[in-house]
């Protein structure tokens, strides 16, 4: 496989914008953007005249017709993830998918089912797992003698407010065909009523779990393993704030999320260890260059310190396709793999079977 991998991107929204195509381009060693593929024509002649991007196309097959192409990117909106990435992997290309991987169980074992079939490789896009300080945090946790208790906090406010001083300029474009729109609403509420039922109380909450719920409890299980059960849980302000505890052996975690109009980020995990506590923070990704920090809080000859460690200033973002793409070209392992997403569904139906006997 050639070192600089040629790469087709499904779905050219804010995300592709503001994060994916800068990232791929400050990368252009590594990848080349060679197509792009959206239902919106405005995105798709935007993108194709800012990124330079030789082809784009409304038509998923064409896309994977490109001559070369190594790796779909799929972007779009979560309903069409399994679909693309079914697609991707039978026409044999690599997929990495932005997080969630699916919204159901079937649509998962779809996707594993391809990659196998077809011998392709998929990474499911959690960026924060990549951040260099998280890498140290979960090498400092796993080394703890005992931890005590834990807390996993996510409370942001709207992103457009951080996506606006991001110096992307994404551009918005209502311009997608009525039909379009009716079978993105139809799928949608088909895969939530298929993940939680018919009671629309656990709508909302599953969706927040499956977007900005799905990055903290996928940074829980890899610091700390998949949780022995959901001791309790509660939604508030119309489910878009959540709250649960979790049961480990020997200690619990307490979980909070939220999305308000407050324009703040307040991300973080923090781990109480017997004579250490261990805190994890993260600020906005929109905007590059925004460290991920770590931070020891301890008692040294009776002396209380806080010390913080900021390894790097490389974003998340960019941390992952470089792991990606090592991952393609050496064969190195993937952790945010598909089998990783399968315990994110698994969590998930925890949490909503605890919301409901709340």
């Amino acid at each position: 496989m050639n070192q600089r991998l040629k790469v087709g991107l499904v779905g050219i929204g804010e995300v592709a914008q503001v994060v994916h195509l800068p990232t791929l381009a400050m990368l252009s060693h590594l990848y080349e953007v060679v197509s792009v593929c959206d239902v919106s024509p405005g995105a798709l002649a935007h993108v194709q005249a800012r990124f330079n991007v030789p082809h784009a196309t409304q038509h998923l097959e064409e896309l994977l017709a490109q001559d070369g192409l190594d790796l779909v990117m799929v972007l779009n909106s979560d309903e069409y993830h399994a679909e693309v990435a079914v697609a991707a992997a039978a026409s044999g290309k690599h997929v990495f998918i932005e997080k969630p991987a699916a919204l159901t169980h079937r649509d998962l074992q779809a996707i594993i089912a391809a990659q196998d079939a077809y011998g392709v490789r998929i990474m499911i896009g959690y960026m924060r797992r990549y951040a260099t300080a998280f890498v140290q945090a979960v090498q400092h946790i796993r080394a703890m003698d005992k931890i005590l208790y834990v807390r996993v906090r996510d409370i942001i406010g709207p992103n457009a407010f951080f996506v606006e001083q991001s110096g992307a300029y994404p551009q918005r474009f209502d311009d997608v065909a009525p039909a379009q729109s009716a079978d993105r609403q139809a799928r949608a509420a088909a895969q939530v009523h298929e993940a939680v039922g018919d009671d629309s109380r656990w709508h909302r909450p599953y969706r927040f779990l499956a977007g900005l719920g799905s990055h903290d409890l996928s940074l829980m299980r890899e610091a700390l393993g998949m949780p022995q059960r959901v001791l309790a849980a509660s939604k508030a302000g119309n489910g878009m704030f959540l709250n649960a505890l979790f049961a480990y052996e020997g200690f619990n975690v307490n979980y909070e999320t939220g999305i308000d109009a407050n324009a703040r980020f307040d991300a973080l995990i923090e781990v109480v260890g017997e004579t250490c506590t261990l805190r994890i923070e993260y600020d906005t990704p929109y905007v590059k260059g925004l460290p991920v920090t770590l931070t020891f809080c301890e008692t040294i000859d009776g002396i209380y310190q806080e010390r913080k460690v900021r390894p790097t200033f490389v974003d998340p973002y960019t941390l992952e396709l470089e792991y990606l793409h090592n991952a393609l070209t050496t064969g190195a392992p993937i952790k945010t793999d598909l089998q990783d997403a399968q315990q994110d569904l698994e969590l998930f139906d925890l949490l909503i079977d605890a919301l409901k006997r709340g």
